[in-house]
């Protein structure tokens, strides 16, 4: 591809590569010729084994576990890029590590959120392309163009397109009030009403389940959040509603599988009897369950990139 004097390529380090290699095949392009070691004391090396010279980059990879080292590859590439003379890089994150450190939860808490945004601004990145931030204030953290895409059409147009779909048998949930806007948003693409969980949350990773608040009675019930880290508000709130409201059948939807903790036991025990994710953070092959369900975001992100690399609009994705 070549537009305006520019060639397009896409570069990947190591949190995504299947998710490169997608958007790559969709575009018809070849994947960009790099390399991302770490030496024997831990330090991180970039080799990019192709010129960039003038050329519109993208680099996919999203910050998640391990993060630290994910993000060092992701800025050490960009300058790589940068001193290689590329025409514009766009750092394409999946998966936005530190999203929830967003604010200063109490006296001298620092907003790590930020600190990264001016991280990646610095390295050299001249864009940034993403997806479900955890609050969406998050793009304004950063002094360059943000893309901002979101999970739930993927989701919901695979619910939609499950036999027997019926949106009257289905209620949506929002597990805790900061998932309301999205869980909103998901209801209102599927045509189904909408309920929330009402809880309390005495200290971090651990939740009491307070209210409920709408009809779930004999529903079958679409919790949606864009994160499952150590599972336990979905698990709380699927617990809530099938013994406290008699929810019928549970279903979970969620963009980003951070899955740590007890995230894994939690689920396979718990009474939710799908897990519906997004890949923008791979799920090892020994964290898959049964019950798990992963679609891809690669096309997504490639109709993005195409739009961005013609100078599209990206918003009409969001319909």
């Amino acid at each position: 591809m070549n537009c305006h004097g520019k060639d397009i390529k896409v570069f990947t380090a190591n949190s995504n590569p299947d998710v490169a290699k997608e958007i790559c095949d969709v575009l018809g392009i070849e994947l960009g010729k790099s390399e991302t070691t770490t030496f024997s004391d831990g330090e991180i090396a970039v080799s990019l084994f192709e010129s960039v010279r003038g050329s519109d980059c993208f680099i996919v990879q999203s910050t998640c576990s391990p993060v630290n080292n994910n993000l060092m590859e992701l800025l050490i590439m960009i300058d790589a890029m940068k001193r290689a003379s590329a025409a514009r890089i766009t750092a394409v994150i999946p998966y936005f590590g530190y999203a929830r450190q967003d604010r200063k939860a109490k006296s001298r808490d620092p907003i790590s959120a930020k600190l990264v945004a001016d991280l990646i601004t610095t390295a050299g990145a001249d864009r940034l392309l993403t997806m479900d931030l955890h609050v969406p204030q998050i793009e304004g953290f950063f002094n360059l163009p943000v893309d901002h895409l979101i999970g739930s059409p993927i989701l919901a147009s695979f619910i939609r397109n499950v036999d027997g779909f019926d949106p009257e048998e289905f209620t949506v949930l929002a597990p805790d009030l900061g998932s309301i806007a999205r869980a909103r948003q998901f209801a209102t693409r599927l045509g189904c009403p909408l309920a929330l969980i009402d809880k309390r949350r005495q200290r971090a990773n651990v939740c009491e389940v307070v209210n409920i608040i709408g009809d779930v009675k004999d529903k079958k019930i679409i919790l949606v959040d864009d994160i499952i880290d150590t599972a336990g508000t979905i698990c709380n709130a699927a617990e809530a509603i099938t013994k406290i409201g008699g929810a019928k059948e549970i279903y979970a939807y969620a963009t980003h599988a951070v899955l740590s903790g007890q995230a894994i036991e939690r689920l396979k025990n718990s009474l939710i009897k799908k897990v519906i994710l997004l890949d923008t953070i791979p799920i090892p092959k020994e964290k898959m369950l049964d019950k798990f369900e992963v679609l891809h975001v690669g096309s997504t992100f490639a109709e993005a990139i195409r739009r961005i690399y013609i100078d599209s609009p990206v918003s009409s994705l969001f319909d």
